[in-house]
C-alpha cells in the first residue's frame, strides 16, 4: 500500500467506517458520517490536478483507495463511486484535450457531491438510448421529465448529471446536462429499502421539467453506439470503479474468513477449523480467485491512465473486468460463509452484510448476459442476419 492511500485512509479511519456500517445497514441510513470524515480528508477531490487543490491522483490510486474503502464499507464506496465517476470522466476527457466538464473538477474541490441520475427501469440501452424526454428551450437549455432509478447518493448530491432524448429535431439527440440541488422539477422518492447496499441510499428521482441551463448541458449525441469520448470515459470509471469496489468486498469477506477459521475449534479433534483439510480447500479456492482479481484491475486502471489503445478490446475488457470482479466476489463470500458457521446467518454479522451486499453486484451495468454479447461480438465478430 502507498504511503498516499495510507495517509488518505488510515486505519482508524476505515475502523470507524466499518463499525457505523452495521448501524446504518439495519437503521436503512445513508452514511453521512463517513461522508463528512472522507470529504475532510480531501477523498472527493481525488481526481483534480494538485494545482488545482485536488490529490492530483489517476485512476489506478483511486481505484486502489475504492478498494480499500470497501474492505470497511463497501456502501459507502459504491456511493461515492458516482461522485468519483463524474470527477474522473471530467479527469479523462481534460488528459485528452476537453474541457467540457472542467467544472465538474472545479465544483468538487469546492465541496460540491455529483451523482448519476441516468438509470432507467426497463432500459438496457444504458447510455445509447433513454425514456426521459428532453425538450429544448429557446435559451439553448432543456427540459427534462422521467423517471431515473439507482440514483445513490440521493439525500447529499449537490450537483446531479441526467440525460434524455431530444426527439424534436430531423434526428433524435441524447442532451447529457448538470441540474444543481436548487433546481425545481425534481422530487426524490423514499423507496431505497433493500436486501444490500442500504446505506448508499439509491432513491428513485423523478424528473418533472427539471431545466438544465446552457452552460451545464455539455453534450449532444445520436442515439445508438458512437465513439464520442465521452461514453468512453464514463464507461471507463464506472466499470472500474465498480470492479474496485467489489473486489475490496471480496478481500474483506477472505480476511474474516481466515480469521474466523483459526478462532474457531473442532470440538472431535481439539484443533482449529484451520487444520481441517476441507475448510483449508475452500480458503485457497478463496485465495487464489481473489489473486486472479487484482492483477487485472490494477492493470486495466493503468492502462486507461496511460491512454493505452486497446482498439476495439476495450470495452471486452472493461465490461470483463467488472462481471469478474463481481462475480469473483460473490462467489469468496459464498465460500467464507460455507467455512464461519452459522454465526454467519444472524443478523448484525459482517459477513451475512457482505452477503447481502455482494449481491447487487449482478444488477449493476453490464450485466452477465450484455457482457458476454460484447465479448463474444469482439472476438468472434457479430451475429450474422
Amino acid at each position: 500500500m502507498s504511503h498516499e492511500l495510507s495517509e488518505l485512509l488510515p486505519d482508524e479511519l476505515l475502523e470507524r467506517c466499518r463499525a457505523r456500517a452495521q448501524g446504518y445497514d439495519e437503521r436503512n441510513e445513508f452514511f453521512h458520517e463517513d461522508l463528512a470524515e472522507l470529504k475532510a480528508q480531501g477523498y472527493l477531490r481525488m481526481f483534480a490536478h494538485k494545482n488545482d487543490g485536488g490529490l492530483g491522483f489517476g485512476l489506478e490510486q483511486v481505484a486502489a483507495a475504492q478498494r480499500r474503502l470497501a474492505t470497511a464499507a463497501p456502501a459507502t464506496a459504491l456511493a461515492i463511486n458516482m461522485h468519483l465517476v463524474w470527477t474522473g470522466v471530467a479527469h479523462l476527457l481534460a488528459q485528452r484535450g476537453d474541457d467540457s466538464l472542467r467544472f465538474v473538477l472545479q465544483e468538487a474541490v469546492a465541496g460540491e457531491v455529483f451523482a448519476f441520475g441516468n438509470s432507467e427501469a426497463g432500459n438496457d440501452q444504458v447510455l445509447f438510448d433513454s425514456n426521459t424526454v428532453a425538450q429544448p428551450l429557446p435559451d439553448g437549455g432543456y427540459s427534462f421529465t422521467g423517471t431515473k432509478i439507482f440514483t445513490s447518493l440521493s439525500p447529499a448530491w449537490t450537483r446531479l448529471g441526467i440525460f434524455g432524448k431530444d426527439s424534436s429535431g430531423a434526428e433524435p439527440a441524447l442532451v447529457h446536462a448538470f441540474i444543481t440541488r436548487q433546481t425545481p422539477g425534481y422530487t426524490i422518492k423514499d423507496d431505497w429499502n433493500t436486501l444490500g447496499m442500504r446505506a448508499s441510499q439509491s432513491n428513485t428521482t423523478v424528473l418533472h421539467g427539471a431545466i438544465a441551463p446552457a452552460d451545464r448541458v455539455f453534450r449532444k449525441l445520436p442515439v445508438g453506439p458512437t465513439a464520442d469520448p465521452l461514453i468512453f470515459a464514463i464507461f471507463a470509471c464506472f466499470e472500474t470503479l465498480l470492479a474496485a469496489v467489489y473486489t475490496g468486498l471480496g478481500e474483506r469477506a477472505l480476511q474474516l474468513g481466515v480469521a474466523t477459521v483459526h478462532q474457531r475449534r473442532s470440538q472431535k479433534t481439539g484443533k482449529s477449523y484451520a487444520q481441517d483439510p476441507d475448510i483449508r480447500w475452500r480458503i485457497a479456492d478463496a485465495a487464489m480467485a481473489m489473486d486472479g482479481l487484482y492483477p487485472q484491475l490494477e492493470t486495466i486502471a493503468r492502462d486507461v491512465d496511460h491512454g493505452v489503445d486497446h482498439g476495439g478490446q476495450w470495452f471486452p475488457k472493461l465490461v470483463g473486468l467488472k462481471v469478474r470482479a463481481t462475480e469473483t466476489a460473490r462467489t469468496v463470500v459464498d465460500l467464507i460463509i460455507r467455512v464461519s458457521g452459522g454465526s454467519s446467518y444472524f443478523a448484525g454479522s459482517e459477513l451475512g452484510r457482505l452477503y447481502r451486499d455482494v449481491l447487487a453486484g449482478m444488477f449493476h451495468p453490464s450485466d452477465e448476459e450484455s457482457a458476454h454479447s460484447t465479448i463474444a461480438s469482439a472476438w468472434l465478430g457479430p451475429l450474422e442476419d
